[in-house]
């Protein structure tokens, strides 16, 4: 039965159920499961948030199923209502998820807002993985504990660890600097990078700057908190950051790198 209220958002219950039914749909015997991770998860998802799922299906698709879930990503995106724009997730093949040996692997995956699906490693990831089965919503099919198996702690801390030299490069290689939303981007990732370093779990961006502001040096206390003050500025193209403020995120970055 499908979960009728796995948010606080009826338009975005409305389209959680218009993907779930046309994913069943294309999918048939095949469909296994549909599950929210990411920030709703983690009971942190808002207006600006994106809407993370994970369906987990038995075997790669067929050439005609995958045919039949890019038809309905093509599809949703163009419905009425916002929430149709802020879906982002892969189909996950269950043996892949099952053990972290899978790690990596390509999953038909559809980027936050895109309706052209591709092959994609973004969803099988240690921190995906990890919310998922601890935290993950279930709209329909088994409990996630039951498709997998838990995450080892080396494994989490370790690729969070890994990017942390090159985090800044490696965003604002893809995300300008000239938009501000770029800027606390480079300083959630790196607030979240040092709490799953430190702690082996995986908190919500909100959490994350939180928990930083607790747990690290004072002198960061104002940037974290010009970032979680700054959240309901979304994303617009059009909005630079304040003199300084990016070189700021740049010095925490390499901060997080240093201690972590």
């Amino acid at each position: 039965m499908l979960n009728p209220h796995p948010t606080r958002y009826a338009e975005l219950n409305g389209v959680l159920h218009d993907l779930v039914t046309g994913a069943q749909a294309a999918l048939g015997e095949s469909f296994m499961g549909a599950y929210l991770q990411g920030s709703f998860a983690l009971g942190a998802g808002d207006l600006h948030s994106d809407c993370d799922f994970l369906v987990v299906v038995r075997e790669r698709p067929t050439a005609e199923q995958e045919a039949a879930l890019r038809a309905l990503h093509r599809d949703l995106p163009h419905r009425d209502g916002a929430w149709h724009r802020h879906l982002e997730g892969s189909y996950a093949v269950a043996a892949d998820l099952r053990t972290t040996e899978g790690l990596g692997r390509e999953w038909l995956y559809v980027d936050h807002g895109h309706d052209e699906m591709e092959w994609s490693e973004h969803c099988n990831q240690p921190w995906t993985r990890w919310i998922l089965r601890e935290h993950g919503i279930t709209l329909v099919g088994p409990c996630p504990v039951e498709l997998m198996d838990p995450v080892p702690d080396e494994v989490l801390r370790g690729q969070a660890r890994a990017g942390l030299a090159t985090l800044a490069d490696d965003v604002l290689r893809w995300c300008p600097s000239d938009i501000a939303w770029c800027q606390r981007y480079l300083v959630v990732q790196a607030s979240r990078s040092l709490y799953t370093v430190r702690t082996g779990e995986v908190a919500s961006k909100r959490d994350a700057l939180r928990w930083s502001m607790v747990h690290e040096d004072p002198r960061w206390r104002p940037l974290l908190q010009q970032v979680l003050a700054d959240r309901d500025r979304g994303f617009d193209p059009d909005d630079a950051p304040r003199p300084g403020e990016l070189d700021q995120a740049r010095e925490f970055a390499a901060y997080v790198a240093a201690v972590a």
